[in-house]
């Protein structure tokens, strides 16, 4: 693969992400004790790739063998699916005992997550970065464990841009409009940038976007995606469709299949994850494609950061040692960074940071990670807001910015 990389490159393992994967079900809340005399965990997670399943079961396998007396029952959804899953689960009284997902602060509200340091050792907990086990916190106390990080970047078709006569990746906005506009007048089905404003992720190209030019979504306290401090960044995705930068309909585009096109080289720039150096390895190894720092409004520095967690569900409240023994055996280094790198993300442990040092490509990501801007996702508001940014914001391509921004602020509030 022809590649050069800057400034928060990584190397990843992962295939491209799988949209949706077979998966058994699961009946949650009963005794923790069975028949057989053994605890029965329920596992609900996400497929992050073709992979997951796989690794999954890998660690099942190693856990059960050393904790003869518990069995793990996995269950494998899509990201599509997960929150409605998650959601008929618990109101039908079968939560998981253990989940893998993203908003967490609606399950703290409702009493049903043990805290964190109720189902992890000591040793466990010290043991993960402090940015992380803070953005996990409500009200000073953290309900998740972080689970995996990433941080975006722009990945940059090094041939389209050259065909194009622009001779360096963008760093503002301004240098992106012009260079995504100079890509898409070479025509032939080619897109300058990559603008994925569907339901899959909207909220984070909104983030790039409305955080780039100095703006937010709110912290623990509030949400505030009607601060006017957004709409340069609104304006600015405007100002990109309309200007023929972007591919057609970005308000209906979703990010993976849109990432799929910048793989076979009909996309200038678009912005990526670490696993998608995977994705490039797998479907199009001879891309000659960069990975430069996401432009902003006025070039300086910004790293949006994302971070999954693990939770545990009280339910009956019978199970809690059992979820204490697969956690504190799931973070242990031999067996959390493998899981890590086979997906193609980063540690969110200061022992699993130490095992990657080494790896030249991906210390970029681990310098400048504990740095990024996260979502709010300690607001117990931030789940409402992820789902009116999916169902509202691609509608920015047609209205006004403003009108958008208060029509999301208007859906959260109404929770």
């Amino acid at each position: 693969m022809k590649k050069s990389l800057r400034l928060g490159a990584a190397v990843a393992l992962a295939a491209t992400a799988s949209l949706t994967l077979a998966s058994c079900g699961f009946g949650g809340g009963g005794s923790g004790e069975e028949a057989s005399g053994k605890t029965t965990l329920d596992l609900l997670v996400p497929s992050y790739s073709d992979n997951t399943q796989g690794l999954w079961e890998d660690v099942i396998d190693g856990f059960e063998a050393e904790n003869t007396d518990i069995d793990v029952n996995l269950e494998v959804q899509s990201w599509d699916n997960l929150e409605s899953v998650i959601t008929t689960k618990i109101q039908g009284g079968e939560a998981p005992d253990i989940y893998n997902g993203g908003p967490f602060a609606g399950f703290v509200a409702d009493e049903l997550l043990y805290p964190a340091e109720e189902v992890v050792s000591p040793e466990t907990f010290s043991d993960f970065q402090d940015a992380f086990i803070a953005n996990a916190e409500v009200d000073g106390t953290a309900y998740a464990l972080p689970l995996i990080a990433s941080a975006r970047a722009l990945f940059v078709n090094n041939t389209l841009l050259e065909q194009a006569g622009v001779t360096a990746p963008p760093t503002t906005w301004d240098e992106l409009l012009d260079a995504a506009t100079k890509v898409s007048a070479l025509g032939g089905g080619v897109a300058g940038y990559g603008m994925p404003l569907g339901s899959e992720e909207a909220q984070a190209e909104a983030a790039v976007w409305l955080w780039g030019g100095g703006g937010t979504f709110g912290d623990a306290e509030a949400i505030t995606v009607d601060d006017p401090a957004n709409l340069p960044g609104a304006d600015q995705i405007k100002k990109m469709i309309d200007a023929g930068a972007t591919q057609a309909d970005p308000g209906s585009t979703d990010r993976s299949p849109l990432m799929d096109i910048f793989v076979q080289g009909k996309i200038g720039m678009q912005v990526g994850l670490p696993p998608t150096v995977g994705q490039i390895e797998e479907g199009n190894p001879e891309l000659d494609y960069s990975i430069v720092p996401i432009p902003t409004q006025d070039g300086s520095p910004f790293t949006l950061g994302v971070m999954d967690q693990l939770m545990a569900f009280e339910n009956d409240g019978d199970k809690q040692d059992a979820i204490t023994k697969f956690f504190d055996y799931y973070y242990t280094a031999d067996v959390y960074v493998p899981w890590v790198q086979a997906e193609g993300f980063l540690p969110v442990t200061k022992t699993g940071a130490e095992q990657l040092a080494g790896e030249e490509a991906l210390a970029p990501f681990l310098e400048v990670l504990p740095d990024a801007q996260f979502y709010p996702s300690s607001n117990p508001k931030w789940s409402a807001t992820d789902g009116a940014f999916k169902s509202l914001f691609g509608q920015i391509q047609t209205k006004p910015a403003q009108d958008v921004l208060t029509e999301i602020q208007a859906q959260v509030d109404a929770g």
